[in-house]
Formats: C-alpha cells, structure tokens, sequence
C-alpha cells in the first residue's frame, strides 16, 4: 500500500474533551500502521500532542442541552459554512466522527455529499434517546465503531450491521499502577464536567455537598481537577471559601482519582474513567427546565451513567435535577464513608464491571475497520 505524502489527511471531528482523548489514542493506532498519516480538522489538545492540525477548536461547540445548543445556532451555522468550505478545498482521504451527534450529523451529510467516506468511532448514544436516528447513520456512514457491549444488540434490534472493539480507556489507564495506589479514608474529589454550562451549576452544588460533609469530618479534604483548557482561578470562584480545596491539573487525574475515598462528578466519560478505577461517585446532572421536559420525553434509557448502563442496574447513585441537591448527595455519599459494608459492595461491583468492557486494543482495531475499508475504496 502506498504512504507517501501525497496522500490526503483525515479529517476528525471532535467536541469534547473525552473524545479528544479516543481520537489522539485512534491517531496513534492508525499512524502505527501508517507512518505518514495527516489528521486534520476539529480536536484538542491531547490529538494537537499526537501531530493532529487543529484548524477548529473542539471549544467552539462545547454547549449541553436542547435549549443551549439552540441558542448558540447562528455561531455553530456559521461554523458548519466554514468548516464545509475546507471539506471541499481539502477533499480529505476520510472523515472520522467522535460522539457529538448533534453536530457531527451535520459534518456526516456535507462529507457523503462530497464523496469522502464518513466512519464513526465512539457511536453516538442514539440508543438513549432518538433511536430512529439509525436511519440516518445507515445512510451516511460507512462503518459505526461501538465502545460499549450492548450496543451492538441494540443496532442489530434495527437490522444494522456494527463493528464493536471494546473500551479504549482500557489502553489508556495504567490500571496495574493504579490499583497498587492507596486511597486516603478523608479525601474527596470534585469533577464538574468540562463544559463552561455544566461547571457553573455543579461545582457549586459540590461545594454545598462538600460542606455539609465536612460538619461531622473536619479532617475531609476535597481535590479537583481541571478539564482540559479550564484554570484554577475559574474552579475557585465557584468554590464555597469555607471549604478548603485543591486543584490539579489533569496530567495525573487517573492517579488523582484513585487517591480518593469517593468523588462527586457530572456525568460523561469519566463515570467510566473512575468505575473501571475502581473509586466510588454520586453522579450529578441539570440542564435548563426546558431541556428537561425534553429529555423526559424522549430518553428511553433507565440511567445517564455508563457504569449503571453496562451493568444493567444501579452502581452509582444518580442525581438528576431536582434530585441534584446538597442534602439528597451528602446523604448518600454518607453511606459510603460510614458504612464500610456498603463501601465494600459498591467496590466489589466496579471490579465486576471491569470485566465487562472488553480486552485492551480498541483504538488499534477501530483503525485496522477504518483502514481496511479505505483500502477497498482504494483510498
């Protein structure tokens, strides 16, 4: 097979900082087997580190919620218009999708109208809400990568044929170093999310928890770390000041994680993140009453956290909403720091669920369907 540089880039589109993360390690599995593969188009810092020219930042679409995308509609059109021009100018070799399906849909149509094959990696979690959508990625995708067990049965309930690779953050955590780690008895930790909305209602509802905590242990110690592109003096100022807290930067989050009792989080990747670690979390989400009525309305799953999902049941407690408030968390974060019996199920459960993500490799095989295929088109 030819590698020469003449060949186009591939062009990913990525839109927060988890898919960051899986495109910089798909990346690396696709330049092992092809030294002189460009990537291009919309990421983050951890794919810039992999050699990835970043022409959009993944910051330009970091909104939550129905109502706050839509109000954020012009500048995200006027972005597609942009981003459309370069697709045609640059023709790349393909088009990888991360997550996002809101706006890589978009991204999805313009390259299969364009000729330039689409492939998603890190499928979009149509099965939570919107499953008519297969239709769409039937028709504009050629090939859907699955990270999670159960979604392959799930696109074959629709007659789709789907690739699953297992879980890349198993080629990610040093999950050998981190289990020899010890876990301090009275630190907590504190992980709001990535996304300016998402940071602005959590963190200080975590902080409110945190005091509350902090009543009947003077000794408790709260750390949190810094998404990617956010700083300490941001955090802070959401931050209760009678509640001492330390910020780290995300460079040694996973050691960060495993040094602590338990964690308050926003939901997302890094419920998994910390699951497959092996440290207990009460996860936490809002969004606007508006997005809520919505969302009531149209996600057919039973819980928001990936934990809860592969397992099939409750592993960490969900406070969604209304539920989201200082004196329902503390109770049950309660539980777990009182309760060594309940401390050592909730461990014995996230042990369990190690198993169930699959076998380290994903990204090397994500990339073998992607190049494989490329291949066939003669690409």
């Amino acid at each position: 097979m030819d590698k020469g540089h003449s060949r186009a880039p591939i062009w990913f589109s990525v839109g927060e900082a988890s898919g960051d993360l899986h495109g910089a390690e798909l990346m690396k599995a696709v330049r092992t087997a092809e030294p002189d593969a460009a990537f291009t188009g919309m990421g983050g810092p951890a794919m810039e580190a992999e050699g990835f020219d970043a022409r959009y930042s993944m910051g330009l679409i970091s909104l939550v919620g129905v109502t706050e995308i839509l109000g954020g509609l012009p500048r995200i059109l006027r972005l597609l218009g942009r981003i459309k021009r370069d697709l045609k100018r640059i023709r790349p070799r393909a088009v990888i999708l991360v997550d996002c399906p809101e706006f890589n849909f978009r991204i999805a149509k313009m390259a299969k109208k364009l000729g330039i094959p689409v492939y998603y990696y890190i499928s979009p979690q149509i099965w939570a809400w919107r499953s008519g959508r297969v239709k769409f990625l039937r028709e504009y995708v050629r090939r859907v990568i699955c990270i999670l067990p159960f979604e392959r049965d799930f696109y074959a309930r629709f007659g789709m044929d789907v690739d699953y690779v297992g879980h890349p953050l198993m080629d990610v955590l040093p999950l050998e170093k981190l289990d020899a780690l010890p876990v301090a008895e009275n630190r907590i930790g504190i992980l709001p999310g990535s996304r300016t909305k998402e940071i602005r209602t959590l963190l200080p509802l975590f902080g409110q928890v945190a005091r509350l905590l902090k009543k009947d242990r003077p000794d408790l110690s709260c750390v949190m770390v810094c998404a990617p592109g956010r700083n300490e003096e941001e955090l802070l100022s959401l931050w209760p000041d009678d509640v001492p807290a330390e910020c780290v930067e995300p460079d040694n989050r996973y050691e960060t994680f495993r040094s602590c009792k338990m964690i308050l989080a926003a939901s997302g990747t890094v419920t998994l993140e910390t699951a497959l670690i092996g440290t207990p979390v009460l996860v936490a989400y809002t969004v606007s009453p508006l997005s809520a009525r919505i969302g009531r309305m149209l996600i057919n799953v039973d819980f928001i956290s990936l934990p809860n999902l592969i397992a099939g049941h409750e592993i960490y407690p969900e406070h969604i909403q209304e539920d989201a408030n200082p004196e329902a968390m503390a109770a049950n974060a309660r539980k777990w720091l009182d309760d060594p019996a309940a401390y050592a199920g909730v461990k014995k459960e996230l042990a369990r669920l190690r198993s169930m993500v699959g076998e380290p490799g994903a990204p090397r095989r994500a990339a073998a369907v992607i190049l494989d295929d490329l291949a066939r088109l003669g690409r």
